[in-house]
């Protein structure tokens, strides 16, 4: 079965159109919601693991920055 590629722009439209259409609030809003939905989905121990790998994500990201730097 082929998709419609008329009907698949005109979906990418819509939804930068909806976007275009929102103020920041309620974008952050949608955001936070969807976060929320997902994260619902997780195990504590999964969420604490994502977490955990952020913090050293954000770490090593400060090193790396640090390294640039000359004093």
């Amino acid at each position: 079965m082929k998709k419609n590629s008329a009907a698949q722009a005109l979906g990418k439209l819509g939804g930068k159109a909806r976007a275009d259409a929102l103020s920041q609030t309620e974008l952050s809003e949608i955001a936070r919601k969807g976060a929320e939905a997902r994260a619902s989905k997780l195990s504590a121990a999964k969420r604490s693991e994502i977490a955990r790998k952020a913090v050293q994500a954000r770490i090593a990201k400060q090193r790396n920055q640090g390294k640039g730097k000359t004093a």
